[in-house]
């Protein structure tokens, strides 16, 4: 037990500093003052750097091989051992140097999106994304060339491990076979409805701010080790036992933050919910992005657009606001949440049309990492794609190309997990309502514990026990399955209205 007990001390000093790394990164994307960025650039580049240090440390081949070969540990030690030797493996692929300037350049680039996004300027925005955008090129070709995959699955592989570019592809192309005729029925569908009254604002922050707070402690969020802040683009983060997540608000209509905080809510439960017991190891991280956006996305789109939480939530909604009239009823606030209308931002999107904008951002950046497709012909081609997948015509780089911060803070092979993660939603909500038959009642009480409670069983407490095929088969039965997505939204958007 020697070696593993190094090992694990060792990783525990590693997560000790991506926490601290986590929670500078949090101050920056939600208080820091502009004039503090280049200074903290520095320093984040510099904790980057001594991670990387640690985490390739040369005694770490050593200690491996030698915990690897003692037959006295558990289940769980050796999942911690494939999952340190997963994260070794990747992270000497990358020199020092590589790590410093790819963190200098995200930084550098964050911050010129935050002005480059209000002021719809994609030239601005260029010359630094073309560093961020140059020096992925390289981390993926790095990566790659140790673990023989192309540079993007190289990239995608840090987010989804396991996952291929091959196998995305196909289902991906399915849903896009499907998707624009479905849409269209619904549309239909939808259109035969009595037009729908406008909810009248305004909505004041506070108002929406503590209406939000309710519904994340309905949830079950622990606000003992976590708070809810604002932010340019409405993200989970934070550290281990410190879950923080943001939102952004909009006064004329309040019905989008609070989807917005009922989402980060789903993965700020996940990570709440990680096996305390080995929180500070790898086998105790979310297993893969697909598997954590699966957590917002389910909350989110499975459980909170349902009818019975719409029918515990619309009365508070009217209390909160003062609302009263035929707009303010539960059904009409169903049919508000469930509508289906092509539009320009991804996070505003409904559930049949939101597929469309990750294929499209999913197929940009494989072009990008490829080098197949100049950086400078993004904003064209974005605009190409929109009018394709959706039939929207949009109307500037603000509402195109620049609204979301992934690529300007270096998550290049992040999109794809959020179709993944909605998927697998679908598919882990009806494994749940099927084995807890009080799991949808308790909703429309605002009782989601019977819902917690089974998600702690059989997803946030495994950690990275099993792999992602592995645990979500254990869970639900079967690997991931898009015929249970497809039939969720049939039901939803075609037979039960």
């Amino acid at each position: 037990m020697t070696a593993y007990s190094d090992l694990a001390a060792h990783f525990g000093r590693i997560s000790a500093l991506s926490n601290a790394v986590g929670i500078l990164q949090w101050d920056s994307d939600v208080m820091m003052p502009k004039g503090a960025a280049e200074t903290r650039a520095e320093s984040m580049a510099l904790l980057q750097v001594l991670r990387h240090g640690m985490v390739t440390d040369a005694r770490i081949g050593d200690w491996l091989a030698k915990a690897e070969s003692d037959g006295s540990l558990g289940a769980w030690e050796k999942a911690n051992l494939r999952e340190i030797r997963r994260v070794w493996t990747v992270e000497t692929a990358l020199p020092a140097d590589l790590v410093e300037a790819s963190s200098k350049a995200v930084s550098a680039c964050e911050m010129r999106w935050r002005q480059a996004r209000a002021e719809s300027d994609f030239a601005g925005l260029l010359p630094y994304l073309a560093e961020v955008l140059n020096l992925q090129r390289q981390i993926g070709r790095a990566k790659g060339d140790k673990l023989g995959l192309s540079p993007y699955d190289a990239l995608l592989n840090d987010y989804e491990p396991g996952g291929s570019s091959a196998k995305i592809d196909a289902l991906f192309d399915d849903l896009a076979d499907f998707l624009p005729g479905f849409t269209q029925e619904v549309v239909a569908v939808q259109a035969r409805r009595p037009a729908q009254e406008p909810l009248a604002g305004p909505f004041a922050t506070e108002t929406q701010r503590a209406l939000g707070l309710r519904l994340m402690a309905a949830l079950g969020y622990d606000f003992e080790r976590g708070r809810l802040d604002i932010s340019t683009h409405p993200f989970c983060g934070g550290a281990d036992n410190d879950v923080r997540i943001t939102t952004r608000y909009d006064e004329a209509d309040f019905t989008k933050a609070l989807m917005g905080v009922l989402h980060e809510t789903g993965h700020a439960l996940y990570e709440q919910g990680r096996p305390q017991a080995h929180l500070n190891q790898p086998v105790g991280a979310a297993r893969s992005m697909s598997i954590h956006e699966s957590q917002s996305l389910l909350m989110e789109m499975q459980a909170c657009r349902s009818r019975q939480f719409l029918a515990f939530a619309t009365p508070l909604m009217r209390e909160s606001f003062g609302g009263a009239g035929p707009a303010w009823e539960n059904e009409a606030m169903w049919r508000r949440y469930t509508r289906v209308e092509p539009g320009f931002i991804r996070v505003d999107a409904d559930e049949v049309t939101y597929p469309a904008h990750i294929i499209l951002r999913y197929r940009l950046e494989k072009a990008l990492i490829a080098d197949a497709m100049p950086l400078a012909e993004l904003p064209a081609a974005w605009n190409d794609g929109m009018k394709s997948l959706l039939g929207v015509t949009v109307p500037d780089d603000r509402r195109g190309c620049l609204q979301d911060i992934h690529w300007p803070s270096g998550g290049w092979g992040y999109f794809p997990t959020y179709s993944l993660g909605a998927m697998t939603a679908a598919q882990i909500f009806d494994a749940a309502t099927r084995a807890e038959p009080g799991i949808l009642p308790g909703i429309g009480k605002g009782d989601f514990a019977p819902l917690v409670g089974w998600l702690r069983a059989n997803i946030h407490g495994k950690g990275s026990l099993l792999p992602t095929d592995a645990l979500l088969t254990e869970a639900t039965g079967r690997p991931l399955d898009a015929a249970v997505f497809k039939a969720h939204l049939r039901r939803r958007y075609v037979e039960e209205v």
